[in-house]
């Protein structure tokens, strides 16, 4: 049931979250029929600046909005929930005009859903790009060239490439390739990986590390991301391998230009649900390199 605000919203005090607010934000997930993801939670109020909006007639919280900095050329926006029992009344505008106003004129890029692209444009957002969610029970495939009936990379995957467990030694390697796709230092996201996935798999040929990629848990399936490589036939073996150690469903947001391997998923078992539109604001378009740019860690990060 909808409630009426308890005072004017440029009343309403915002102010910074912290992990003590980790259960009402993922009360206030669920109250807007997202997954809890207490696990992301954490993630995102600790490696990014969040914002909220207290119920004053409640314990919990009105609205809330993340914000993840990578320093002066973008920060991502995410996470922008507000309370079923208060929704269109303004707050999220007004909160996403007040974040915006907090990052100083830094670029900002999101990604928004269908029901909240229209308030960004009219915030001055544009559109920049698309990603593409499949979900599912992976069923993996045997390609000739690619996979061999083992599982193990083929000769059109090239001779000498191999996918592992990520070990402490990759750390600097995988920066290197993600600030390539990205365009970015993403260190402060990239050092938590270990503690955050439940696994972190490196693609690597003749000594150099080709591609990267993390399994980590999201309510009842295990979310793909990030998922850097060279190219889509090393995607492929990282998705593989991490399929291989859980009994969960997948779940990836794939940048919409690999058509291909969304095929591929498709082919895997695994359905096309919601997509997103990246949207920027005060830059053109995305930095980075999206030919190896498959999956963000979560849309929340950019």
């Amino acid at each position: 049931m909808s409630r009426s605000l308890p005072r004017p919203l440029a009343d309403l005090p915002l102010r910074r979250l912290n992990r003590d607010d980790l259960v009402p934000c993922a009360d206030l997930s669920e109250d807007r029929g997202w997954p809890r993801d207490e696990h992301r939670w954490g993630l995102l109020l600790t490696a990014g600046t969040a914002y909220g909006i207290d119920d004053p007639e409640s314990k919990g919280l009105m609205a809330t909005c993340v914000v993840t900095a990578y320093g002066p050329r973008m920060a991502a926006i995410g996470m922008l929930l507000v309370a079923g029992r208060y929704a269109r009344q303004g707050i999220g505008r007004y909160l996403m005009q007040q974040v915006i106003e907090s990052t100083g004129g830094v670029p900002l890029s999101l990604h928004a859903t269908d029901a909240g692209r229209p308030l960004y444009e009219e915030l001055g957002f544009l559109a920049v790009g698309r990603t593409e969610r499949v979900s599912g029970p992976f069923r993996p495939l045997t390609e000739p060239g690619l996979l061999d009936a083992a599982g193990h990379p083929g000769a059109a995957a090239g001779a000498g490439l191999t996918v592992r467990p990520a070990s402490a030694g990759d750390l600097q390697a995988i920066l290197r390739l993600d600030a390539d796709a990205f365009g970015l230092d993403r260190t402060h996201i990239l050092v938590r990986l270990p503690a955050f996935a439940d696994h972190l798999r490196v693609a690597e040929e003749d000594g150099e590390l080709v591609g990267y990629a993390a399994l980590w848990p999201s309510s009842e399936s295990h979310a793909v991301g990030p998922l850097i490589a060279r190219d889509t036939a090393t995607a492929k073996l990282l998705v593989t391998s991490l399929a291989a150690a859980t009994d969960r469903p997948l779940r990836a947001d794939i940048d919409a230009r690999h058509e291909e391997l969304l095929d591929w998923f498709r082919e895997c078992g695994l359905e096309s649900g919601p997509a997103t539109t990246v949207m920027s604001l005060g830059g053109p378009e995305q930095p980075g390199d999206w030919t190896h740019r498959f999956a963000p860690l979560s849309v929340a990060t950019g």
